[in-house]
């Protein structure tokens, strides 16, 4: 039950830590170690985090929580050396309502006049640490859902009106229309031809907390599509996603790399231009070698990309890196050497150039 205080009687759930009265006999503050580490080995996972309620009570979360947006929320997560983690936007804008202090014992989340878009997941976990080296305590971890219920934003707010969608043939693409209230009916609507496309709770998921989950795109999926809530009043409509199908083998950067000429006279203008063809959301890092590199011969360099269709409605990343020798010298000849790399691998191609 939303907002039931520690107070209330109800059976105790496994790993679960009430908060013991005065005058009960407890353990020692300081077991030793062996002690310590036979009773936390014996748990799974033990949740660390905690929501204040009202009058000091203290109420441990349940894998969601729904909270009328307006409200504030005061989060404790045990533990001397805490990270939390929370909606991105809130880093992004360095919003001056969330506040974290760490104090002795534990550490304090506070979201002061929460608004829809604060919805999302919240969550802490322990830090262990040797030195510099530190680790997340997969045994003391803490997480919770909380959705901030508002009537007049069913969806949560985007920084966009418009948002693309990569539906990749070897993995599920997320349609992230999430609402702030879970009890919402919603649907996903397809621009042109109108219609709405079923969900059959198996190839097409919904799921609150993230979207509609396409979990085996094609390209059929692709186009213009937008969502559908209602709940206990008018519908309202999410922003629109346009949903692009990719389909480039995953892997180092397939590249390429042309001159302008081979063989260039004195004073020419020369264009080295190295090319990769990729999935459209994988970023492209070049780095060069050239004649003269190391006596500081100066050239201009310039990386752009876009998107081009393959036909079929086949989307693909063409990324570029261009090196301009702007008057060609004696020191200008030789190899000239381009690195791409992705987050799969770097490829490495040359061309020579000669007068």
């Amino acid at each position: 039950v939303m907002g039931q205080s520690a107070k209330s009687k109800r059976p105790k759930e496994p790993g679960e830590n009430k908060i013991k009265p005065l005058g009960k006999k407890v353990k020692p503050k300081n077991p030793k170690m062996k002690e310590r580490e036979s009773v936390d080995s014996s748990l799974k996972s033990q949740s660390i985090l905690t929501q204040v309620m009202d009058k000091g009570n203290f109420q441990k979360l349940a894998a969601t929580l729904s909270l009328a947006a307006g409200q504030s929320v005061e989060l404790r997560c045990k533990g001397s050396n805490v990270t939390w983690n929370y909606p991105s936007y809130l880093d992004t804008f360095k919003d001056s309502r969330l506040s974290i202090k760490q104090l002795d014992r534990y550490s304090q989340l506070v979201l002061a006049n929460s608004t829809a878009a604060d919805t999302g997941e919240y969550s802490c976990w322990l830090q262990l640490c040797n030195g510099n080296k530190c680790r997340k305590d997969e045994t003391k971890t803490g997480s919770t859902y909380i959705f901030f219920t508002d009537k007049e934003e069913l969806f949560v707010p985007t920084p966009s009106y418009f948002e693309i969608v990569y539906l990749n043939p070897d993995k599920p693409a997320v349609i992230p229309c999430r609402v702030t209230t879970p009890s919402a009916k919603v649907t996903l609507h397809r621009e042109f031809p109108a219609e709405e496309i079923e969900t059959d709770g198996t190839g097409i998921i919904y799921d609150a907390k993230k979207g509609f989950v396409f979990q085996h795109p094609t390209s059929d999926h692709k186009g213009i599509v937008y969502c559908k809530a209602e709940a206990q009043g008018a519908p309202q409509i999410s922003i629109k996603y346009h949903l692009l199908y990719v389909e480039v083998p995953r892997g180092p950067p397939s590249t390429t790399i042309a001159v302008s000429s081979s063989r260039a006279g004195l004073g020419d203008r020369v264009r080295v231009v190295c090319t990769v063809l990729g999935e459209p959301d994988v970023d492209v890092n070049f780095r060069w070698q050239y004649p003269g590199q190391e006596s500081g011969r100066p050239v201009i360099i310039q990386n752009f990309w876009r998107l081009i269709n393959r036909g079929l409605g086949h989307t693909t990343r063409i990324s570029k890196s261009v090196l301009l020798v702007e008057e060609f010298e004696d020191i200008d000849v030789g190899n000239y050497v381009c690195i791409a790399q992705n987050l799969h691998g770097e490829t490495t191609v040359s061309t020579k150039a000669e007068l």
